[in-house]
């Protein structure tokens, strides 16, 4: 099987340039399905740490790069929404933040915020013993003692314990970012949730400070004030 993909077949999310060569690396298997883009992709065509695969390589065989708190040996691992990448050598840690038309991108972090991971709760399901396992988007699962949590609220996990260290509820009023769909990247306050009959989608009104927009509610993912203020400095 190749290792290699037309960079005109890669999903939308993924930060490459289409046209300026015809293949890219393949994403290996791992969370985030096939949104997930490969590191070396982002070491390579983002942060531009290296030239080739084979330097990426050596970067992530010298334990030179983190992801979610571990290391990593595989550069194709899939990297995908909120992840975080840590480069101890270089004392350089981002988290992954949707951007404006759904691609990718890296906020740069202080350290102390790159020990604990944003997620989105998609189910709950009763584990043995009667505790409560929350199912999180990146295919993460956490055993909870007190039963608080809904479906489409967000947590920060600690990455070296899965404690969970914030909870952000899915209501109205709460701050999100859509991660999909036309209106990627943009962040706003839920002015209102309609919940659809049947099998139908239930869809969420954002306001942002430029008007408002509505989409599907698993478009959404519900943020904190700290997560705008990375992307402010970002553009500093």
């Amino acid at each position: 099987m190749s290792n290699h993909q037309k960079r005109l077949s890669v999903p939308k999310s993924w930060p490459v340039e289409r046209k300026t060569a015809t293949f890219t690396a393949k994403a290996g298997a791992g969370p985030h399905g096939e949104a997930g883009v490969p590191l070396v992709v982002v070491l390579r065509d983002v942060l531009e740490y290296v030239d080739t695969t084979k330097e990426a390589k050596y970067a992530a065989h010298h334990d030179g790069v983190l992801v979610n708190g571990d290391t990593v040996r595989d550069v194709n691992l899939p990297i995908g929404m909120f992840d975080i990448l840590g480069f101890p050598d270089r004392d350089e840690y981002y988290r992954v933040f949707p951007d404006e038309g759904g691609r990718l991108a890296l906020t740069e972090i202080p350290a102390a915020d790159a020990d604990g991971k944003l997620a989105k709760v998609t189910d709950k399901t009763l584990v043995s013993g009667g505790d409560v396992q929350l199912n999180l988007h990146d295919g993460h699962n956490v055993v909870v003692d007190e039963d608080e949590y809904e479906g489409n609220d967000s947590v920060v996990v600690a990455l070296d314990s899965d404690e969970i260290l914030a909870h952000f509820p899915y209501e109205e009023g709460a701050l999100v970012t859509a991660v999909a769909g036309q209106h990627a990247g943009e962040i706003g306050d839920v002015v209102e949730i309609t919940v659809s009959p049947g099998s139908a989608d239930n869809t969420v009104e954002v306001e942002t400070s430029e008007g408002s927009f509505e989409t599907v509610e698993d478009y959404v993912f519900v943020i904190d004030e700290q997560f705008v203020g990375d992307e402010e400095e970002a553009e500093e």
